[in-house]
């Protein structure tokens, strides 16, 4: 039997706030210790990306990929795994799509099987959920939800799943998990469900050995209405900043300061009912040693996660701050904005100039490939 040497190719998909980063951090780690190479690609509509900064400060080896999802940037997707292919050659290519991206399997899966089945093996998609997102979504939980176009895109990730992993299984009690992978797999009944927390590694073991058993199997393609689909990701709004802090007095609590832009965030959000989806921020140490707070929040309502911190305060670093709602972009600016001045008013001597910010409605998706299966594969 002749080896098969081809690398494997991963995509970790799921809605904003579900835990992708995290999980690709883990998985890349626990190959890492497996003695396997591992490239990860990182997606975003724009440039600046909390998630790209995170998974360097861990050591990986990073292409970032922005302007767009990977279905509408296939030849940076390709031009990225030869670049890692050429400077770490990967036994394995992680890639974490755009969070508000769906069509996966006929736009990038399929499309790499057919151009580049000699060199890359497709492994199944996951999808990961937010637990609590998808109580409320399923009828399940109370709680703010987001409109209706929108969730026709969060319901559209699962339905297109080969695995749908339940992610952030800490945070249910056993009845509430129970119910949740029993509603899942009702309604999505051509996935596999599985429960995982990425953050502290329950189950993933399990979840990583499945994803790298098997390749991907075709299916029919999924049913989409694009329209339907453009219109609920251009009812998000995308933010993306970046500023350089310094002080001249005390150094600066890098974690208070997050979490004081955090809540003052979502303040405003909930004021202007803006359901937040992923607000995402990192203040890095000022030097060449990588570390860096991180701080997560998934919906306006929920806590605020401090993925990271930093023991030593600090005098100087780069803070990215990285915000998905339901709501106007230019509000969301405002927003930040306000919630930046805030933060450096109440600490003397301390400035947070802004030196890059964008914010916008994604532009409709226009795939560069859709390989469509009809009927029995």
């Amino acid at each position: 039997m002749v080896e098969d040497t081809r690398a494997t190719y991963v995509m970790i998909g799921g809605f904003l706030g579900a835990g992708k980063t995290t999980a690709v951090a883990r998985m890349g780690a626990v190959l890492t210790e497996r003695g396997l190479k591992v490239g990860l690609i990182t997606n975003d509509q724009s440039s600046g990306l909390v998630d790209t900064s995170i998974l360097r400060s861990r050591g990986f080896a990073v292409e970032e990929i922005a302007g767009g999802c990977f279905c509408c940037r296939f030849g940076s997707l390709a031009e990225a795994a030869e670049r890692l292919e050429a400077n770490e050659r990967p036994d394995v290519f992680l890639a974490e799509p755009v969070g508000s991206c769906t069509d996966l399997v006929a736009t990038v899966s399929y499309p790499l099987r057919r151009i580049y089945g000699d060199r890359f093996r497709v492994a199944p998609l996951s999808v990961l959920v937010d637990p609590q997102r998808a109580r409320r979504v399923l009828g399940l939980a109370a709680g703010r939800r987001f409109s209706e176009k929108v969730t026709y895109v969060f319901e559209k990730q699962l339905e297109e799943a080969d695995l749908i992993a339940i992610n952030k299984v800490d945070t249910l009690g056993a009845e509430e998990l129970a119910e949740l992978e029993a509603a899942l797999a009702a309604r999505f009944p051509r996935a596999e469900i599985l429960s995982i927390s990425a953050e502290h590694g329950e189950g993933t073991e399990a979840w990583f050995d499945r994803i790298l058993a098997e390749e991907a199997e075709p299916q029919p393609t999924m049913e989409l209405d694009y329209r339907v689909y453009a219109e609920g990701e251009a009812l998000l709004g995308w933010l993306n900043l970046t500023a350089r802090m310094a002080t001249s007095g005390e150094p600066v609590d890098a974690n208070q300061l997050l979490l004081d832009l955090a809540a003052q965030i979502q303040r405003a959000a909930g004021e202007q009912d803006a359901e937040i989806a992923h607000l995402k921020a990192t203040l890095d140490a000022g030097d060449a040693s990588g570390r860096l707070a991180a701080l997560s929040v998934t919906s306006g309502d929920g806590e605020v996660d401090l993925r990271e911190a930093l023991v030593d305060g600090v005098r100087a670093g780069e803070l990215i701050v990285n915000l998905r709602a339901e709501g106007d972009p230019v509000a969301l600016k405002a927003m930040v904005l306000a919630a930046l001045e805030a933060a450096a008013a109440a600490r003397p001597g301390c400035t947070l100039e802004v030196e890059h910010e964008e914010h916008f409605r994604p532009a409709p998706p226009e795939p560069t490939h859709r390989d469509e299966i009809r009927g029995s594969a």
